[in-house]
């Protein structure tokens, strides 16, 4: 659901490189490859991570759509070479024709009429989002211009749920520290001590020989209102957020703000008061909504929630039958991860930095960061002087259909 930019990722999983092409990123954003790079190494690592994290290193190559260090306002290209090439390129594969329950393998060969699962598996493999994280990466580093900042937390795994106190919709210091201890943690914690509670259900997992999903929350802080729009379905920002985080391989559950939890309360105590401040600011306390109301963005944070579904490669086979012959039997294991969900923070991240990124050049329009730091400041803000009241009555004043 992007306007102003458009992504495309193209690759295999054992293919030589991904690729990503990110278009309508305006011209002279300076761009931090160490903070991509960062972003990517974020992505591959964290306790349950499969053997492929131990060969791949991944490190993105911009080949088209920058000068000087900065943006050109060009389509901008991004390789992503994958080392485990090196064992595929020049061997037989062999055929796979037992397909695994959660997979896309059935699925995608129902659609293609593929000859062999191996064909959906390469692409619909979650080893496409290093692309997407580096694109995303970019955005980010647009977003972090215009003042926004995005981060996310790993808040359950399993068993383990420690989901942190919403510090509020008016405490964007309690945000900042909570997204800062959550970066440079492996597990994604970002609350001290919780990272081995997350390990501890990740090593029973193993035993078990199987997997484990859990929760991520997304954060973006510093957003300002008036994103998105009530006037089209399509254009809520809420709406183009499900969207981006559904698409994520394995997520199958979003909420924002208390989302699911509020279902099961009076809507007296759900709903996010709105006060005045003595310097004519126009705050809320809370944050329930979640930073969104009428799919437009409020002023506050916006935080998002998604569910990732245990890895369905698991060392234990599932039922399957065979394509060949509808023989029953078992699944055969593929190299994978026990827990995920680490890994995932930063692909949440991303898509949320593209869908925002677009939100604000939808906003300020603009082909360079320079136009666009220059409209920032006339941008109506929360304020009771922004805010023009008639105060009369009207009319719609529509001829009569009659």
């Amino acid at each position: 659901m992007l306007n102003r930019l458009r992504l495309i990722t193209a690759g295999e999983s054992h293919g030589p490189r991904l690729t990503a092409i990110l278009e309508g990123m305006p011209a002279g954003l300076p761009i931090d490859l160490e903070a991509l790079e960062t972003m990517l190494a974020r992505r591959q690592r964290g306790f349950g991570a499969g053997g492929r994290m131990k060969i791949e290193r991944d490190r993105a190559v911009i080949t088209a759509g920058a000068a000087d260090g900065t943006t050109s306002g060009g389509p901008i290209a991004l390789d992503i070479h994958n080392r485990d090439w090196a064992s595929w390129k020049d061997r037989d594969i062999a055929a796979m024709t037992r397909p695994r329950p959660g997979h896309a393998d059935l699925s995608a060969t129902l659609k293609y009429g593929y000859n062999d699962l191996r064909h959906a598996l390469e692409r619909a493999s979650a080893r496409e989002t290093a692309a997407r994280v580096a694109a995303g990466a970019l955005a980010v580093q647009l977003l972090a211009a215009l003042g926004v900042r995005i981060g996310g937390h790993v808040r359950r795994i399993g068993r383990v749920d420690v989901a942190v106190a919403d510090p509020g919709g008016d405490n964007d210091a309690g945000w900042h520290a909570l997204l800062d201890h959550a970066h440079d943690d492996e597990m994604g914690a970002a609350v001290a001590g919780d990272a081995e509670r997350f390990r501890a259900e990740v090593r029973a997992a193993i035993a078990a020989r199987d997997t484990l999903g859990g929760i991520i929350e997304v954060v973006a802080v510093g957003l300002p209102p008036g994103l998105g729009s009530h006037v089209a379905w399509d254009r809520r920002l809420d709406a183009r957020l499900a969207f981006a985080m559904a698409s994520i391989p394995a997520m199958k559950g979003v909420e924002i703000g208390e989302g699911f939890g509020a279902t099961a309360q009076m809507g007296s105590a759900v709903h996010d008061a709105i006060v005045l401040r003595d310097d004519g600011t126009i705050v809320r306390p809370t944050n329930r909504c979640g930073g969104l109301e009428g799919g437009i963005s409020n002023g506050a944070p916006i935080v998002v929630r998604i569910a990732m579904k245990p890895i369905a490669t698991t060392l234990v086979g599932l039922p399957t039958i065979d394509l060949r012959d509808g023989s029953a039997g078992a699944t055969d294991y593929e190299r994978s991860d026990i827990c995920a969900v680490p890994r995932a923070v930063p692909i949440a991240e991303a898509m949320m930095a593209l869908v925002l990124a677009d939100a604000m050049l939808e906003k300020l329009g603009g082909d360079s960061l320079a136009e666009l730091l220059s409209r920032l400041p006339g941008l109506r803000r929360a304020r009771l002087a922004d805010l023009a009241m008639r105060g009369e009555p009207w009319r719609f004043a529509y001829e009569d259909p009659t």
